[in-house]
């Protein structure tokens, strides 16, 4: 019952971003927060993602960093969460904690990069983009792209911001079509 009312409080200082109570809430048992799980297996930094609170997110991630490894039960982490919605300050910070993570499928089969392009979140797919340009190269269960995904949800500056890709020289100013001609 005890520990009950503790998970109680703890998910209530997550989604309202209450960092003052989930600091007062550490102190009573440490290990919660790493062995918390709610329905779907959603954790506390998967909470304070879905809410958009930064510092909130900042603060779990402080007290415990491998939770933006955690998955729920549709794979997504606290990353296609951040993603999907759009929150780039999260984004930006679990990618520097766990820039990896921008590779993980959900059970759409999509990785953060397909999520953001999705829902025009270009800020997003420019942080991941940066730190590999790969995860946007993976191709979806009937071969779309991230490109296919663009237009197919309207999303224009994304797909501007994609195309740059295209474009972009080596270091010996040729392009990717410059090499698939040079390898056809």
């Amino acid at each position: 019952m005890v520990v009950e009312a503790l998970e109680k409080k703890l998910y209530d200082a997550a989604s309202k971003g209450d960092e003052a109570t989930f600091s007062q809430l550490l102190p009573q048992d440490p290990y919660l927060v790493e062995t918390l799980s709610f329905p779907s297996s959603i954790n506390i930094l998967h909470i304070a993602t879905m809410h958009g609170h930064i510092s909130m997110v900042e603060e779990v991630l402080k007290f415990n960093p491998r939770l933006v490894r955690i998955s729920v039960s549709q794979k997504s982490s606290p990353l296609h969460i951040a993603a999907e919605a759009g929150h780039v300050e999260i984004a930006s910070k679990l990618l520097r904690v766990a820039p990896q993570m921008c590779w993980l499928r959900d059970d759409q089969g999509m990785n953060p990069i397909h999520l953001a392009a999705m829902n025009g979140h270009v800020e997003i797919v420019q942080h991941i983009l940066h730190e590999s340009c790969l995860p946007a190269m993976e191709r979806l269960d009937r071969g779309q792209t991230v490109l296919h995904l663009c237009v197919k949800h309207g999303q224009l500056r994304v797909l501007e911001v994609l195309g740059e890709l295209v474009c972009a020289k080596d270091d010996d100013g040729e392009t990717l079509l410059h090499l698939a001609v040079v390898r056809l």
